[in-house]
């Protein structure tokens, strides 16, 4: 398969879960009387994560995010030649995904623009006020994780066929912990597309939703490369 056709993939897989995930936010977490709330939009997000991966997992290991694709880089599991190709892809379909939601929003009288659009945030911006620092170590960790998840989830010796339930159940719990604090990003493309409709205070804060998950990315490749390799 092609580096375009697998980028391309990529694309349309970030682009469902930042609808799914975010749409889920903006457009049901708290509609009147039947709100799906926390719950509904944790599952939400870990159920973009599993059904893409059985959609598309056989065409390009449906990263959907660029932490993860540089965790998979460092856990010697992708091509690093390959990262630019899939970040940007990652990247565009977020930013399509806001750009849609924000539209879809917008139709409803009394929509407001003020209300994030399920933009990640810390401090004033944090759901419970968490602050900077808490907001950054929690999206270290939340991502560090999360590469071990996977990595481990698909490691060759491990049954096939279930890496997708383990995956996605892992975001969905990685969420239950962490929306109060930053709303839960773990994802630099997912922080990205509504941070650009937004402006202001989220593309003032959206690097710690790029620095934090990168590092976390790292660290669990690290992690999990010397927890898995065989003793000599």
């Amino acid at each position: 398969m092609s580096l375009f056709k697998r980028s391309a993939t990529e694309l349309v897989g970030t682009f469902w879960l930042v609808l799914g995930g975010c749409g889920s936010a903006v457009l049901a977490a708290a509609f009147p009387n039947v709100g799906i709330g926390l719950l509904g939009v944790a599952l939400a997000f870990g159920l973009t994560v599993l059904t893409m991966a059985f959609a598309i997992g056989h065409i390009s290991g449906c990263h959907l995010n660029p932490a993860v694709s540089v965790g998979l880089v460092v856990g010697g599991r992708f091509p690093a030649k390959e990262l630019p190709a899939y970040i940007i892809a990652q990247v565009l379909g977020g930013i399509i995904a806001a750009a849609l939601l924000y539209f879809i929003a917008s139709g409803k009288p009394g929509f407001e623009l003020a209300g994030g659009l399920a933009s990640n945030g810390y401090g004033d911006h944090s759901p419970g006020g968490y602050s900077m620092a808490a907001g950054f170590v929690t999206e270290l960790v939340m991502t560090m994780m999360f590469i071990l998840i996977i990595l481990g989830a698909t490691d060759k010796r491990v049954p096939v066929g279930f890496a997708p339930i383990a995956i996605g159940l892992a975001l969905t719990l990685i969420h239950l912990i962490s929306i109060p604090v930053t709303n839960t990003s773990v994802n630099p493309a997912r922080s990205t597309g509504p941070a650009l409709i937004v402006g202001g205070w989220a593309i003032q804060q959206l690097w710690l939703f790029w620095l934090a998950p990168i590092l976390g990315a790292v660290v669990g490749g690290v992690l999990y490369r010397w927890l898995a390799k065989e003793d000599d």
